[in-house]
């Protein structure tokens, strides 16, 4: 007979009554487990050094090393390990002892044998979740470690120091870039590299719900506070207590519920809808725009006061097409990734030719563009090696007269030709010298027309 929910389970038991080990040690192989007895508490020491364990189940009173003793040189070497102690001299004080000291449970014999089966699956469920729940957490952490954030550029480099210099502070940060730049990737990143990263992070789009219910959202609500509210809820920033919240687009949130959103950051509570009674949360906000939020102040979209609580650390991430250096490490992270998602894809490696059609692309949907392109054209990709033609859907773009992109709505010819400069510039990744040999002008001319605002 076995047990699915511990495949291959190994179990250490240890009794200096060898009949007492030995039918323990049947009964649990019957249910699917590997068990190994030991007769002497020494014994049991030198086989918990020489083997890994899933679960001790030990004596407690035994001539030369006692239960206590094993249990103690067992944690020694993994602190996590399952240990059930079990004596014939049951009392209240040695379980409360053994607890104290770390074991999961106390059986008086004679055992229960389908007691300790029980007691046993349950440790080991429990076991094998902390294992799992510790894997996830790191590997949450090292995706968003700084090797994730691909960047060789200046302005990516200074990014990561200020990351790294803002992670452990409860400062408010406010991330600014165009779409799909990877803004809510920097937000993780200030996260888990910071005091909180073993709380919960927790993003909202500010701009993906509802006015109605984006209040309800974020601060919860008590039950019958409006029409389908059966139960109450307590809200993202009251789920992300202890941890961050991160607010996406934040420019769109209501200019209504901006006030509640300005306790939270000064007074670190949160009023449910239909309640009369506030909340305390210990949250850190984060929070990001595609927009210029200044601008939305000028234009009273915007409050004031929550502008300059949330831009205390200002992060400015600039467009792909302006860290063009960057596209070809990306590229290659890009293409890993997507092989490691869909191993069956033939593509292994971009060509020179292919990495060439890349940088002549401006990436207006920036990284997140770039990560569909390169899964795009690995998924199309019949050979080992993608090549320029796998990217041609690119080429073709790339190859697009450049006034259609600056002319759509058919501006004054002074506006047009501000556009187009702009256009060359970060086309340059802002180099002057490249944008002026361009446009068949003078640097000197870009430089003043910079000096004057224009």
């Amino acid at each position: 007979m076995s047990t699915d929910k511990t495949p291959g389970a190994r179990i250490l038991v240890v009794d200096d009554h060898p009949e007492m080990a030995e039918g323990l040690a049947d009964y649990l192989g019957d249910h699917g487990y590997e068990v190994d007895t030991a007769v002497n508490g020494r014994d049991a020491v030198q086989m918990l050094s020489a083997s890994s364990y899933d679960a001790l189940i030990t004596d407690l009173r035994m001539k030369d090393l006692d239960g206590m003793d094993v249990l103690h040189a067992a944690h020694e070497r993994d602190p996590r390990l399952p240990v059930f102690i079990m004596t014939a001299y049951g009392s209240i004080e040695n379980a409360i002892e053994a607890i104290r000291r770390g074991a999961f449970h106390y059986f008086s014999k004679p055992l229960k044998t389908e007691e300790v089966r029980i007691y046993l699956e349950r440790a080991l469920s429990l076991r094998q979740f902390e294992r799992s729940h510790s894997s996830l957490l790191k590997e949450i952490q090292e995706r968003y470690t700084f090797e994730s954030m691909v960047g060789r550029s200046s302005s990516m480099r200074r990014i990561f120091d200020l990351v790294d210099r803002v992670a452990d502070s409860p400062a408010a940060v406010l991330i600014t870039g165009e779409s799909g730049t990877g803004k809510e990737l920097i937000a993780r990143a200030i996260h888990f590299r910071g005091a909180r990263k073993d709380g919960p992070f927790v993003p909202i789009n500010c701009a993906a719900i509802p006015a109605t219910l984006i209040e309800s959202e974020l601060f919860g609500h008590e039950a019958g506070a409006f029409t389908g509210a059966h139960k109450p809820r307590p809200g993202l920033a009251v789920e992300a207590h202890g941890g961050t919240l991160f607010l996406d687009e934040v420019g769109e949130l209501p200019l209504e519920l901006q006030p509640k959103l300005l306790r939270v950051l000064q007074e670190g509570e949160v009023r449910p809808v239909g309640s009369d009674k506030t909340r305390k949360v210990d949250v850190r906000i984060l929070a990001a725009t595609n927009t210029d939020l200044s601008d939305s102040v000028k234009a009273g979209r915007f409050r004031p006061d929550l502008f300059y609580r949330l831009n205390v650390v200002p992060i400015e991430v600039p467009p792909l097409r302006q860290r063009q250096e960057d596209i070809p490490i990306l590229a290659e992270r890009l293409l890993q990734r997507a092989i490691a998602a869909n191993p069956r894809l033939r593509a292994r490696q971009l060509s020179a030719p292919a990495v060439s059609v890349l940088l002549g692309h401006s990436w207006p949907g920036n990284v997140r563009e770039l990560e569909n392109a390169v899964e795009r054209a690995a998924t199309l990709c019949t050979g080992e090696i993608i090549g320029d033609a796998d990217l041609k859907f690119l080429a073709a773009e790339a190859q697009q007269d450049p006034l259609q992109q600056v002319m759509v709505d058919l501006p004054p010819l002074r506006d047009l030709e501000a556009r187009y400069i702009n256009y060359v510039l970060d086309r340059t990744g802002g180099s002057k010298v490249k944008a002026a040999a361009i446009l068949g002008v003078d640097p000197s001319t870009l430089y003043r027309r910079e000096k004057a605002g224009a």
